[in-house]
């Protein structure tokens, strides 16, 4: 069922000041101050929250996209009974994104060592638009969970496409809340809520994969021999 969702876009404008130099002042000034301003105006990008629910103040910036005229932005968020180092574990694999996103084949690290600027090359399962990605690390913060992408080349049709991914923890502690938020150039011939739905899409499915597999580990490591003696020593 599509989770609701609402937007907050706000608009950053360049201060304007007007000023009158004497009553000689051309038409021609005028109508290139006019163009000008117009030009400056329309070149400002829309910076956008897409995050359709409440994140931490010290997570939140990172979902705050600068979203141009032909892109699109959107989030997902999927809640997970497992706890954040659990689910923090299988997403921070920057070298091994098809652990959780079933629609990848495989991923070769072409540069780097999984740290900020390793390059990976994803190949794409059949049937989908698209056969390799590439693309590039941007943040990987262990302390926050913070890691962030950017596609920098491959073939496929989502140009110019960067994911922010987030942890925190539910408000009873009892589990993780996951927040994936992107902007992406709309490809030619397609709509920005074409664009959207596709993408979501993709990303809903993920996050679903994301939490079978993250609750499964988190059920097995619960039911180890180590934690099973560590919960007798500490009587729960």
């Amino acid at each position: 069922m599509p989770m609701p969702s609402s937007l907050q876009i706000h608009r950053i404008n360049r201060p304007t000041t007007t000023t009158t130099a004497n009553s000689t002042a051309t038409t021609a000034t005028v109508a290139a101050a006019a163009i000008i301003n117009n030009f400056q105006k329309h070149s400002q990008p829309t910076w956008v929250i897409p995050v359709p629910m409440s994140v931490p103040e010290n997570i939140l910036h990172c979902h705050t996209h600068a979203v141009g005229p032909n892109q699109s932005c959107s989030s997902v968020v999927q809640t997970i009974t497992a706890p954040i180092d659990t689910v923090w574990s299988v997403v921070r694999r920057f070298d091994n994104p098809q652990a959780y996103k079933h629609f990848l084949k495989s991923c070769h690290v072409i540069v780097g060592d999984g740290n900020v600027g390793t390059l990976r090359e994803v190949h794409v399962i059949s049937g989908l638009p698209a056969a390799t990605s590439t693309e590039r690390l941007e943040i990987l913060d262990d302390e926050r969970h913070v890691m962030s992408f950017r596609v920098v080349g491959g073939e496929h049709r989502l140009n110019d496409y960067r994911s922010v991914t987030t942890l925190h923890s539910t408000p009873d502690n009892n589990g993780t809340v996951v927040v994936e938020s992107y902007v992406v150039d709309i490809p030619q011939g397609n709509t920005n809520e074409e664009t959207c739905v596709f993408v979501d899409t993709i990303v809903r499915c993920n996050l679903q994969w994301l939490s079978q597999i993250a609750e499964n580990l988190a059920k097995k490591n619960h039911g180890s021999p180590e934690l099973k003696s560590a919960r007798l020593i500490v009587g729960f």
